[in-house]
């Protein structure tokens, strides 16, 4: 009888967790919020080791590289400081990502913004574009193509990184600007072949009769990508949109959907609900926010249509005393959250939810750049005060 029970004896079955590729694929779905790894990996030894491994860290950044949380920004005007936006336990701190590219004043330079957890930046002596990744700290200098030369582009010129989709190790930049002869030129550098392609061109338009004798000019906002599309403002002479179509290769000059002139109207493009090119316009009669949208039709022909209306005085609970200019500063795409400077603060607003946030009062006014990216606080290369920090803070 005993016999008979030890033939029939088997080891218990190993469970699903016991296999770390299984694991892996169960870790890489957890939410993208700063804590979530360093939480994982104080599960045990076991879950430690495999969240610090650098291959899962650049499959789990990979994996949320279109629904990154908004970590915080960058200040144009404060030499690039990084102001966190996130709370505890998520909170970036401060003085975590700091630039500091070598040979150039910070009034020599100027910066694009932020896509896909890189910065671009252009450097103006030398003349190059800088790359950086602020999770990693790996930065790619980059020489400009002579089309972009300070004399030819009257020192304007904006430009746009990005990654292409479902790849971690390779970038695109494209840099744009307003050339000589009423022109708009764009050039496209990959880091795969580490090559800038072909410039490409189209005619800027230009009124004669409505003396402004400012060129039509590349604005130093931030571009907006919206599909297969990167979008700049036009200003000067004649105010518009450009759009650079990555697979097509071409530039469009597209018109705006209301006039932006008269002081205080403040605008900022965006990326539509459900897609495609949105344009914020804040007009300083009131204080409603129109979110328009670019619509095709099936014969291709592309129209404007507004789309809802915000009271932003409502949706901030502004008193009358309070109700005075407004000022876009900035526009996270991937979240969908403006900042908008008021009189008692500066606020993020999540244009989809209308759930806002007054981050602090400030009197000074700047231009901010939203970082979108995926940090794992230390997990990625072993642990590290930042992910003590946040178990902490927990």
């Amino acid at each position: 009888m005993s016999s008979r029970r030890r033939r029939h004896a088997r080891s218990p079955a190993a469970g699903p967790l016991d296999d770390d590729d299984l694991l892996c694929e169960i870790l890489l779905r957890l939410p993208p919020q700063p804590s979530s790894l360093p939480r994982a990996s104080a599960v045990c030894k076991r879950w430690r080791r495999l969240v610090s491994d650098n291959g899962f860290f650049r499959r789990f950044r990979l994996r949320h590289r279109r629904n990154p949380p908004l970590l915080g920004f960058f200040d144009r005007f404060v030499g690039l400081s990084f102001l966190p936006t996130l709370e505890a336990p998520n909170r970036i701190p401060p003085g975590r990502f700091s630039v500091q590219h070598e040979d150039d004043d910070d009034d020599r330079s100027m910066s694009f913004g932020c896509r896909h957890g890189l910065f671009l930046m252009l450097l103006r002596k030398p003349r190059r574009v800088l790359v950086w990744d602020p999770i990693t700290g790996e930065k790619q200098h980059i020489a400009v193509p002579a089309a972009f030369d300070l004399e030819k582009t009257a020192g304007l010129v904006n430009g746009a990184v990005l990654s292409p989709a479902g790849e971690d190790q390779h970038f695109q930049v494209v840099l744009a600007a307003a050339g000589d002869k009423h022109q708009a030129i764009a050039c496209v550098y990959s880091s795969k072949t580490c090559l800038w392609g072909n410039l490409i061109s189209t005619p800027l338009p230009y009124d004669e009769d409505n003396g402004i004798r400012i060129p039509t000019m590349v604005h130093t906002y931030d571009a907006v990508m919206a599909g297969d599309s990167l979008y700049w403002m036009l200003v000067g002479n004649s105010c518009g949109i450009l759009e650079f179509d990555l697979v097509k290769q071409s530039l469009a000059v597209i018109r705006l959907p209301v006039d932006i002139g008269g002081e205080d109207n403040c605008f900022k493009m965006m990326r539509a609900e459900g897609g495609g090119l949105g344009f914020l316009f804040v007009p300083a009669s009131d204080h409603t926010a129109q979110l328009w949208k670019m619509k095709t039709d099936c014969d291709g022909s592309a129209s404007w249509m507004l789309g809802r209306t915000i009271e932003l005085d409502k949706v901030l609970s502004l008193k009358s005393e309070e109700k005075g200019p407004l000022f876009i500063l900035g526009f996270a795409e991937e979240n969908n959250v403006v900042f908008l400077w008021t009189m008692i603060g500066l606020f993020m607003i999540n244009l989809e939810t209308l759930e806002f946030k007054n981050l602090f009062k400030t009197m000074f006014f700047s231009y901010y750049h939203p970082f979108e990216s995926v940090y794992a606080a230390g997990a990625c290369v072993g642990g590290g005060h930042d992910g003590v920090e946040l178990l902490l803070k927990t």
